[in-house]
């Protein structure tokens, strides 16, 4: 579970996200940090148990960073209103898939997979799709997957056609087009101060681990 420290810290950064409220606050953002931290530590541990690839993480080096990258971008806002983490084979860095761990009131989630994946990866996963098909569909149309994460299509990140080299007639169209292969799950506000937090998330990294080994085995080719 997270502190309510933690989500407090994280909404008021939202009202205020400016360097000298920031830097008045600091000591507390460190504090939230350190939450996230440790909870990153603990889901690693028990995880890890499941996905050995991701058991040697640290903590420290998943977390991402509070300061936005502000060089091309319209909004100025100097501060991330989210604490979050990414658990991957290779690191944070690598273009291996892994699991993405969201904190900000009212837009938590998690889930596991590949989140825009530059072309070589991305050609590689739609390869494996369409030779490996139907493992890909045991995968992620078996019923507890669907139930827990609802699919892997990620909203706004589908093709309008099937992409070039493909038939538009192959069963695995649907899937081929997609730009993203992530199922992804909402937590509410009071799951996140919830002693039942880590569960869920256990629940729900292990239900995506099949998705996640499958999607690798494509990019490490």
């Amino acid at each position: 579970m997270l502190q309510n420290t933690t989500l407090q810290f994280i909404s008021e950064l939202t009202k205020n996200n400016e360097k000298v409220w920031f830097d008045a606050n600091r000591a507390t953002y460190q504090t939230a940090k350190s939450d996230v931290e440790q909870f990153a530590a603990k889901t690693i541990a028990t995880f890890g148990k499941h996905d050995p690839e991701i058991a040697h993480l640290a903590a420290k080096d998943c977390l991402f960073r509070i300061n936005r990258d502000i060089r091309f971008s319209a909004n100025k806002t100097p501060y991330k209103t989210n604490l979050a983490f990414w658990m991957a084979q290779g690191g944070r860095k690598s273009v291996f898939g892994g699991y993405y761990v969201h904190f900000e009131p009212g837009k938590s989630f998690f889930g596991g997979g590949v989140y825009l994946p530059m072309s070589p990866e991305l050609k590689k996963v739609r390869q494996e799709v369409a030779y490996c098909f139907d493992e890909f569909r045991e995968i992620v149309e078996a019923p507890a997957f669907q139930t827990f994460f609802g699919g892997v299509v990620v909203e706004g990140h589908t093709l309008v056609k099937v992409p070039a080299g493909y038939e538009a007639t192959h069963p695995a169209a649907q899937y081929l087009k997609l730009k993203s292969y992530f199922g992804s799950r909402q937590l509410t506000d009071a799951e996140l101060t919830s002693t039942q937090l880590s569960d869920i998330i256990l629940e729900g990294l292990i239900l995506a681990a099949p998705l996640v080994k499958f999607l690798n085995r494509a990019i490490a080719d």
